[in-house]
């Protein structure tokens, strides 16, 4: 990036649910960032989003919003098919971009979004905020001080049961079991997180295969999905999903198995920390930020500001897409 910014006003793509509780806030804690305009597709959306969080300018077109002078930046918290086109006009406006994750909704367009970035010199940021929480801070420390000696394998496990929105009966089904809207089903919505933040803590994932399946049949996607992966250390670990089990077999859980000891966390409840030893179980629990966002936010920040260096980029997160469309059978 050729210049710094140091005083940054975001112009919110966007202004669904991520961005009223995980996300929206935190753009206006941190020192010299401010949000300026918000943009919605649905006029009385953008316009009472706007009113309650008295943000200046609203709008129902994106164009207009990156081309609003007082927006320098742009936060994009549409739907992942949206996410390369917008990212793209951003950049090429020059105004750094921070997308919520996955970054798109297949790899070929993160690859589209990383050449961009690279021909303009424009930063894309993305929200795989897990790296920056204290939670998953802890478990890599834990991992990384050799706590359980040699790492031998990673094993994931997520069960959930359906929502209710997941019997559409005769109703349009949400976003995210849309395919040509996702990316794919809640796999692609849910496993990025999982997926980054043991990239984060292992290094790349250079091999993955999986097999899929639809075995309750609520809705076109997949809702199970079963996968191998090896990072580049030559390091194997395995995953299973199931978006439709029973609530007795719910599970949110990553084992990490060393040659002296075990971890597990969770990804999504933050459960406390096991960790397995010759001595006992250890149970650790770390406290989180009421904002979760706000820590890789924070980080943004201050890199366009020139303080600080955001390592969570579009190119630190395309391997996620290459993983999952690597499970789906997409490439």
């Amino acid at each position: 990036m050729a210049e710094y910014i140091k005083k940054i006003g975001w112009g919110f793509i966007g202004c669904g649910e991520v961005t009223e509780k995980k996300s929206g806030p935190a753009f206006n804690v941190v020192p010299g960032s401010h949000v300026v305009a918000v943009m919605s597709r649905h006029e009385l959306k953008a316009r009472t989003y706007a009113v309650k969080h008295n943000i200046p300018h609203w709008y129902t077109d994106g164009q207009a919003l990156i081309d609003d002078p007082d927006v320098n930046a742009v936060y994009i918290a549409t739907p992942p098919v949206a996410h390369v086109t917008y990212a793209i006009m951003a950049m090429r406006a020059g105004k750094p971009v921070y997308v919520e994750k996955p970054l798109a909704a297949n790899y070929e367009d993160c690859v589209r979004i990383n050449r961009v970035s690279e021909q303009t010199g424009v930063p894309c940021f993305v929200a795989y905020y897990r790296r920056y929480l204290p939670y998953f801070k802890r478990v890599k420390d834990i991992i990384h001080n050799g706590v359980i000696g040699k790492i031998l394998t990673v094993q994931l496990r997520f069960a959930c049961p359906p929502r209710d929105l997941d019997y559409s009966q005769g109703k349009e089904l949400p976003w995210r079991l849309q395919a040509n809207i996702s990316g794919g089903g809640y796999f692609y919505d849910l496993a990025p997180h999982q997926i980054d933040i043991l990239q984060d803590i292992f290094g790349v994932i250079t091999r993955a295969h999986g097999y899929c399946g639809n075995r309750a049949h609520l809705y076109e996607v997949e809702d199970t999905v079963n996968a191998v992966f090896q990072f580049e250390s030559g390091l194997n670990g395995c995953g299973s999903w199931c978006f439709t089990a029973h609530e007795s077999a719910k599970e949110d859980r990553i084992e990490v198995v060393g040659d002296k000891g075990k971890v597990s966390f969770s990804v999504f409840d933050y459960q406390p920390i096991h960790l397995y030893l010759s001595d006992g179980v250890h149970e650790i629990s770390v406290e989180n930020p009421s904002y979760v966002q706000l820590p890789l936010i924070k980080s943004v920040v201050e890199t366009l500001q020139g303080t600080g260096n955001c390592t969570t980029t579009s190119i630190s997160a395309t391997p996620t897409n290459w993983v999952m469309d690597r499970i789906l059978g997409k490439i």
